[in-house]
C-alpha cells in the first residue's frame, strides 16, 4: 500500500468527510491547508491519489468528480496489516500493540475477538465504533480466539500457520 504525504492526507480528509463526489475545485475550496493551493496543484494530487488507488474518478460534464475508494477506517486497517506484515514475529508485535492501547480500545479488541457466533457489531454500544467493527470482506479474516484448541485457551490463530498465546487478562 502506498503511503500518503501531508497534502495527500489533507485531500483525503476532504474526500472522507464529504457526502459524495467532489470536483477538484470543490476539494480545493474545502481544503484547510497552511497555504492557498492552486487548482492545478489539487488536480495533480487527486490524479496521483487515483494512481495509488485511494481515489475514484468519474466524468461529469466538462469536469471530473472524485471520491475516496475506501473509508478512512479501511485504509487505516490496511496500513496496520501492512505494518504487521513487516514484523519478524507477528505475535510479539501484536502483543506490544495491545499493550499500548487504552483500556477502551483493549475492550473493543476483546469483543472483536469473541467467538464467531457472536456479532462484533452488536457487542459495541457506540454506533461509530460499531461501524468500524463491521468486517470488511476485502481484507484478510480477523484473528479469532480458539478456546479448547490444542494450544489451549487464549490461543489466537491467524490465516498463516502460527498461533500466539495471549493471556485472557490482557497481560
Amino acid at each position: 500500500m502506498a503511503r500518503l504525504g501531508d497534502l495527500e492526507r489533507s485531500v483525503m480528509d476532504v474526500l472522507w468527510s464529504s457526502e459524495g463526489w467532489l470536483t477538484a475545485r470543490e476539494v480545493a475550496a474545502r481544503l484547510d491547508h497552511e497555504r492557498d493551493l492552486a487548482y492545478t496543484t489539487v488536480l495533480t494530487v487527486l490524479e496521483r491519489l487515483e494512481r495509488k488507488g485511494f481515489v475514484r474518478r468519474q466524468r461529469a460534464a466538462r469536469a471530473h468528480r472524485y471520491a475516496a475508494s475506501d473509508s478512512r477506517e479501511a485504509v487505516v486497517a490496511e496500513a496496520m496489516m501492512e505494518a504487521l506484515g513487516t514484523a519478524d514475529d507477528r505475535g510479539s508485535a501484536l502483543v506490544r500493540f495491545v499493550g499500548s492501547v487504552s483500556a477502551e480500545e483493549a475492550e473493543i479488541l476483546r469483543r472483536a475477538l469473541e467467538p464467531l457466533d457472536a456479532d462484533p457489531v452488536d457487542a459495541v454500544d457506540d454506533p461509530d465504533l460499531a461501524a468500524a467493527a463491521t468486517p470488511d470482506p476485502s481484507f484478510p479474516p480477523p484473528l479469532r480466539t480458539t478456546p479448547g484448541a490444542p494450544d489451549g485457551p487464549g490461543a489466537v490463530s491467524t490465516d498463516s500457520d502460527r498461533t500466539v498465546q495471549i493471556p485472557p487478562d490482557g497481560r
